[in-house]
């Protein structure tokens, strides 16, 4: 973390590299837990390059989850980097919490009582990254652009939004895993998973059936 610089967008967004090549960079020093809550995003690493080690504690978190809804380990380690770069305690500036940055209402619908509880976390998060790649057909750049910017957006331009976060994010996660597709069958079936659109006409998908 000592060689660490960060760039703050007019837009907000947050980059972390350990190579700026952009003045307005500035050096960090101290621990992760000192960084501003929220996703970093840093510059993508070249295509089949290896991951880095995800915080060992959530090793086992992540397999379980990954093993039972059949989302590859590094894909859903790529996915919690982007969000969170692994702080449990991640908040973003829209409310998004915990390692994977779900949404308090998304949460919920997934039986997610404690976003900042990393199994919870973890658990809720595969779980809707899985429901979107039912959703876009195995098409992981859909379904990551849906992760960031919500399948409204995605539905409505019929391809990954142009928004710069969404762009940037989608394409980092696709370079760390290496692939746009997913040859990985299906392990759930589709007849367990339920959709709702609420007021805003916010899609979700879980396999928690709501209330009536």
């Amino acid at each position: 973390m000592a060689e660490t610089a960060r760039l703050v967008d007019e837009d907000g967004t947050v980059h972390y590299t350990n190579a700026p090549s952009d003045p307005r960079y500035r050096r960090l020093s101290g621990a992760l837990e000192e960084l501003a809550p929220g996703p970093a995003v840093v510059a993508p690493a070249p295509p089949g390059a290896p991951l880095g080690a995800p915080v060992s504690r959530f090793t086992a978190e992540i397999s379980e989850a990954a093993r039972r809804h059949g989302v590859p380990e590094r894909l859903v380690e790529a996915v919690i980097r982007a969000e969170s770069g692994f702080k449990p305690t991640a908040v973003s500036r829209k409310g998004a919490r915990g390692l994977m940055q779900l949404m308090p209402g998304t949460a919920a619908l997934l039986g997610v009582r404690d976003s900042f509880d990393p199994r919870e976390n973890i658990e809720g998060g595969v779980r809707h990254l899985r429901g979107l790649i039912d959703r876009y057909a195995n098409n992981l750049r859909l379904a990551l652009a849906a992760y960031n910017a919500g399948e409204n957006a995605v539905d409505r331009h019929g391809d990954v939004p142009p928004y710069p976060e969404t762009l940037q994010y989608v394409t980092r996660i696709l370079h760390e895993y290496g692939d746009a597709t997913l040859p990985v069958p299906i392990d759930v079936p589709l007849s367990a998973f339920y959709r709702y659109d609420d007021a805003e006409d916010t899609v979700t998908y879980t396999n928690i059936p709501r209330s009536r």
